[in-house]
């Protein structure tokens, strides 16, 4: 099996209505990274210094060294940067998520307590603020599992969150196959929570967030000033609040670190836009726990079967009707590229189509061939497929007056004699009279040009049948 693993399509063009809480327009959702003291250093047993996300420009690791500067940028962040943005939070009445990396909250309980007494949730960040993309999957999963321990033993509770950050292509599997998280966010692919079926688990989604988030600061491109993040802010919730004004509620999730959006010059930006956000009606800022369990209670999971998930026999059962008599374009659509696209009616439509439309015209011919008359004989001993003869029925063609069947009869028979095929069309586009006027209209067609537009109609009936049983 060819299988494509990576979704492109989400919600596609029809994202579900959030129904946030009180009928929110938005959910803003603060998330505050707390990774002092799990940083890279070779007092914690690493290989060399931190390098990311400081203010040092160009910084790099020190192999088998401190790097004193690195390591009090970080300290900054848990001496006065968390207070700061405390203060600021618990002011605003504003619950946040901690991102805790184990280590770093098992070096600061003061601040763990502080977290706790506000009422946020701390969240797992791994058991150190290192790469996990090197790591073979077992020291990963143990790295996992050791996480949960510390978090655990420091906290009191165990995490029911989960975000790496720096993750591996195997994390959210991992993570997900742990079986404890209400929610994993490796993920940046959408606006909306989403369930992921890994195994036999269903595992919530909630996407997070690399560029409304003050890591900005210290990347370039980036942001200079507090009021650059500021506008920034400002101008993503204007759209998203817009879009649930107009019916259709988003999440918004802000990423902070204590030493970076800790800084008086920065923090101002960030004060900023809190201060806006609460002059509008309709704004919910949860805990993304908060928003996790609304999602399960509001929009919980229902598996589906997915064509790209299928094995060949069982796709060929499912699909081999849809272009009429064909189960050969079935067959050759299963050794496609398939994936998550293709799950939807209009996708496997696309895969199916593109085999019909590469195969030979003595292929596609027999395709046609294929497709019986119009309110003919074959309808008329009922031996017609079900699709088929539901799709005539929908026409008003298994009800047809003496006259009608006679005038039917007569075209079918000048159709087939002069084009080689039969006169196909996707009816359920069209009642009785306009059907007819088409039948007329196109029977002095040539050869040429009806057998691309039988071809045409072939793919607009499958597309028709496919969107009967697929979402």
């Amino acid at each position: 099996m060819n299988r494509y693993p990576r979704d492109m399509i989400g919600y596609g063009a029809t994202p579900p209505h959030a129904a946030w809480p009180e009928d929110a327009k938005i959910a803003v959702q603060f998330v505050l990274n707390y990774e002092e003291g799990g940083e890279n250093s070779i007092l914690h047993g690493d290989g060399g210094s931190e390098a990311f996300l400081s203010d040092i420009a160009g910084a790099a690791s020190w192999p088998g060294q401190r790097h004193w500067n690195m390591e009090s940028i970080y300290e900054y962040g848990a001496r006065a940067g968390f207070w700061r943005l405390h203060r600021l939070f618990t002011s605003a009445a504003i619950p946040v998520t901690i991102y805790g990396v184990a280590s770093a909250l098992a070096r600061s309980p003061e601040q763990v307590q502080a977290m706790k007494a506000a009422g946020w949730e701390i969240a797992s960040h791994g058991l150190k603020w290192v790469e996990h993309k090197d790591m073979p999957e077992e020291e990963e999963r143990a790295a996992i599992a050791e996480a949960i321990r510390l978090h655990t033993e420091v906290v009191g509770t165990r995490p029911r969150g989960w975000y790496t950050g720096r993750c591996s292509s195997n994390t959210v599997r991992l993570v997900a196959e742990e079986g404890g998280f209400d929610y994993i966010s490796d993920t940046y692919d959408d606006d909306l929570p989403y369930w992921l079926e890994v195994g036999e688990r269903d595992q919530l989604i909630i996407p997070y967030t690399l560029e409304a988030n003050d890591m900005r600061f210290a990347t370039a491109p980036g942001y200079i000033t507090g009021e650059q993040f500021f506008q920034y802010l400002k101008d993503a919730f204007d759209v998203l609040y817009a879009e649930g004004e107009a019916g259709a509620p988003k999440m918004m999730s802000v990423g902070l670190h204590c030493r970076l959006i800790g800084r008086p010059g920065k923090i101002a930006g960030l004060k900023r836009f809190l201060d806006y956000i609460q002059a509008f009606e309709g704004v919910w800022c949860p805990r993304r726990i908060d928003i996790a369990e609304h999602w399960a209670k509001t929009h919980p999971h229902q598996r589906r079967q997915r064509p790209s998930r299928m094995q060949r026999d069982s796709f060929v059962a499912a699909y081999g009707g849809i272009f009429e008599h064909s189960p050969w374009i079935t067959e050759r659509a299963f050794d496609l590229e398939l994936g998550p696209a293709h799950d939807t009616a209009l996708g496997l439509h696309n895969a199916l189509c593109r085999m019909f439309r590469s195969a030979s015209e003595e292929e596609r011919l027999g395709v046609l061939t294929e497709h019986p008359d119009l309110a003919g004989k074959l309808a008329a001993a009922k031996r017609l497929t079900a699709e088929s003869t539901s799709e005539q029925a929908s026409a008003g063609l298994d009800a047809l007056t003496d006259e009608e069947r006679e005038t039917f009869t007569r075209l079918n028979a000048s159709y087939v004699e002069k084009h080689g095929f039969p006169f196909i069309i996707a009816v359920r586009d069209h009642d009785k009279a306009s059907i007819l006027a088409a039948f007329e209209r196109r029977i002095g067609n040539s050869r040429e040009v009806e057998f691309d537009e039988a071809c045409r109609q072939v793919e607009r009936i499958a597309e028709f049948r496919l969107k009967d049983i697929l979402p």
